[in-house]
């Protein structure tokens, strides 16, 4: 069993989590990272929205694990890829919660990108 806290989203830090109608483009050095029109848009207390995109959306040769991790009390643990073409500037650029908590099953094993830490995340309105 955990010690790690486990916090439920509620009226004082909402959570919502909802399909992006828009397709979303990440991009690094000229080369699309991620393409996807699934993106879910995870939307955290006064956070700016975050786009979770599927890994089959994602070139994942592109990216390589790392041992870096945090954890969320709302969320659970996240684990990190580092995008090789990046360099230093793309160190631990993505996360992933591969075992979330039950108030955020949508997001399990979907991929995030930290904006500074990539050129460009485009959502195209169809």
């Amino acid at each position: 069993m955990s010690d790690k806290p486990i916090k439920i989203p509620g009226p004082d830090h909402p959570i919502t989590i909802e399909k992006n109608p828009a397709r979303v483009v990440v991009m690094l050095g000229g080369r699309v990272v991620a393409d996807t029109r699934n993106a879910l848009a995870l939307r955290e207390a006064f956070y700016p929205a975050v786009q979770y995109i599927p890994r089959e959306d994602v070139d994942m040769s592109l990216l390589q694990r790392t041992d870096h991790s945090s954890h969320c009390p709302y969320k659970g643990d996240a684990s990190y890829f580092s995008i090789l073409s990046g360099g230093e500037r793309s160190k631990n650029a993505v996360w992933t919660y591969e075992d979330p908590h039950a108030a955020v099953a949508a997001i399990k094993d979907r991929l995030a990108f930290y904006p500074d830490r990539v050129d460009s995340i485009e959502e195209i309105r169809p």
